[in-house]
């Protein structure tokens, strides 16, 4: 390590730490090395880069090695402190404040050095939070596909998991019971209470102190299973989640719990025992598996990417559109090309007009079965639809795969079929020349904004909760 390398901050406090040991002042080193104090001075506070042939004659006066000088770590906690201090006061976070440094020497009392860190790191986090912008939360949800992608979206660790925990409550055989999940909430060492005064941003609260988890006493209406709630809360415990460091960290951690509940929901042995016994009748059905294990359409779609292509060798993809085209959710590792903005990003995308999760809606009864395959750039994909009502509108829950694996679903024999030319315009984002020549001009649309799409991880104790809320929740409950 050459001394360009090194934070010069450390090596100043490094510096003056090593002269004091050695009773030497600022004259007394000046003097043996050839240098005048005050560009000594200026090494030791962190503001002057010193030539390697300084800093051999500074290590020969103290009689060190100059790797002494060169050591990342600071020479004490309190050096350390004031290394922390300098650079925080360094950003152009701080200089736009336009508040004066606080030197950290000697006449800077302890208790308001770890003062002055304290605010300064409350500070950073802060500003870190605010800037998750949409870009920054578009970035880490691309960054957690692209790792979705790389193991099949399939987590040989959570599965594990779950099987440990199905075991410890002698859970043997098909779907998993509601006395099932009380069995396993004890067995983890909690009581599940069901309670009218949720807070609204919450989908459960957990008291940890008493081991309890509360849940809303009526169902939500938000399409949340509330079994699925109750294991999700749990998987956070049995696959040790800590508070989220940043966006990508809170995702990470949503993925893992869902996966875990779901996992437990329908666990992998009987689920692949179904789905190897559909698969050997060519008659692969996503609704059958939702109503073999009793859990919504939507869950019973992702544990299906889950399990098909690392059991069956299925390439897959996954994708939850809204009646508009807009995409909300989306997984692949089929090579379909989702639609992207220039970070990569796939939500709040338009699908094209042509692929089955958008011409679903069109059909004549868009709540029966639907099958579709749809000839693309990247090649021909079979795909099978399903739309739910929500209070936000109309969704569809697509699954699809390539041509040459519809041969194993039920509906792989459609005659339905279209053609996606997109992202060429032509396709369907131009509209056709007869209606631009006669309303070019003419008309001027307000745009619909999707404001959930634009908004980063909220800022807080807990993630996108109302921390007040939870507090005065818990409180109310621990004195009845």
């Amino acid at each position: 390590m050459t001394a360009s390398e090194v934070d010069l901050v450390t090596l100043g406090q490094r510096l003056r730490h090593l002269r004091r040991s050695k009773n030497m002042t600022l004259d007394q080193l000046s003097a043996v090395v050839g240098r005048a104090p005050s560009q000594l001075s200026l090494i030791e506070n962190g503001k002057r880069e010193p030539k390697l042939s300084v800093l051999q004659a500074i290590a020969g006066a103290l009689g060190v090695p100059m790797q002494d000088l060169l050591r990342p770590e600071a020479p004490s906690r309190r050096a350390g402190l004031e290394i922390e201090l300098a650079h925080f006061q360094r950003s152009a976070a701080y200089s736009t404040l336009g508040l004066p440094a606080v030197r950290g020497g000697r006449r800077l009392p302890a208790d308001a050095l770890e003062s002055l860190i304290g605010l300064h790191r409350e500070l950073a986090r802060r500003l870190t939070e605010q800037s998750a912008t949409p870009e920054v939360a578009r970035r880490a949800n691309q960054q957690l596909r692209e790792q979705m992608r790389e193991r099949d979206n399939y987590f040989a660790d959570i599965e594990q998991a779950a099987a440990k925990v199905l075991q410890s409550v002698k859970h043997t055989t098909g779907p998993l019971s509601q006395r099932g999940i009380l069995d396993i909430a004890a067995q983890l060492g909690f009581t599940l209470h069901y309670v009218p005064d949720l807070p609204g941003s919450t989908r459960s609260v957990t008291d940890l102190r008493n081991r309890r988890i509360y849940l809303p006493q009526i169902a939500s209406g938000k399409g949340h299973d509330p079994r699925a709630v109750v294991l999700q809360t749990l998987g956070h415990f049995v696959l040790g989640h800590a508070d989220p460091s940043d966006y990508g960290d809170f995702l990470r951690q949503r993925v893992e719990a869902n996966y875990f509940a779901a996992a437990l929901l329908m666990p992998e042995k009987f689920a692949v025992d179904f789905l190897r016994d559909a698969k050997a009748d060519r008659a692969l059905a996503i609704d059958d598996f939702r109503d073999a294990f009793g859990v919504s359409y939507e869950t019973a779609a992702h544990r299906f990417t889950n399990l098909a292509t690392h059991h069956f060798g299925i390439p897959v993809h996954f994708v939850r559109v809204h009646e508009s085209g807009t995409v909300y959710k989306a997984y692949e590792n089929d090579n379909v090309r989702f639609p992207t903005d220039v970070t990569g990003a796939i939500e709040g995308q338009l699908v094209c007009r042509q692929w089955a999760s958008r011409t679903v809606f069109h059909a004549a009864d868009p709540y029966s079965s639907f099958y579709q395959f749809t000839d693309t750039a990247a090649g021909t994909y079979w795909c099978t639809v399903h739309v739910e009502s929500t209070r936000s509108g109309e969704f569809s829950v697509t699954v699809g795969t390539p041509f040459e694996h519809a041969q194993w679903f039920r509906g792989g024999d459609t005659s339905r079929r279209t053609v996606s030319r997109c992202p060429d315009p032509s396709c369907c984002r131009r509209p056709p020349e007869t209606l631009v020549d006669s309303w070019s001009g003419q008309a001027w649309p307000s745009a619909r904004v999707h404001s959930h799409l634009l908004a980063a991880l909220p800022a807080g104790t807990f993630p996108g909760v109302d921390a007040q809320d939870v507090y005065e929740f818990l409180e109310r409950r621990s004195h009845p």
